[in-house]
């Protein structure tokens, strides 16, 4: 058995390779753990849904549920290929239904919330 680290799309896995019939079986097992990167829609339905404009994770979330939020302000931190980028607020409104946490790993056009 050999272990292995292995990175995949910036996600980190160790992997253990047994040779087996003179063929290699990998069992691959996340190193790092993120949170899910986004929720249902149905939990930021209504308003006007903020969405990620690339992939990438998640470092910052700087606003809470319920507060009040002018177009423009900076509302998630998202890092993309070792760049930072500001996700901004769309229109002006109060954030409901926040669906990614810092560490998220998200997808371009997740949903991260929605602003009413």
């Amino acid at each position: 058995m050999r272990n292995f680290l292995v990175n995949v799309n910036g996600t980190q896995y160790e992997v253990a390779v047994e040779e087996i019939d003179g063929k290699a079986a990998p069992a691959a097992k996340p190193a790092q753990t993120a949170p899910v990167a986004a929720a249902p829609v149905a939990s930021v339905a209504g308003g006007t849904k903020v969405t990620a404009p690339m992939p990438g994770t998640i470092l910052g979330v700087s606003v809470k549920e319920g507060e009040t939020v002018k177009a423009g302000q900076t509302i998630f931190v998202l890092e993309a290929m070792k760049m930072e980028s500001d996700v901004v607020a769309p229109v002006a409104g109060t954030v409901r239904g926040i669906a990614a946490a810092k560490g998220a790993s998200v997808s371009a056009g997740d949903v991260l919330c929605s602003i009413q």
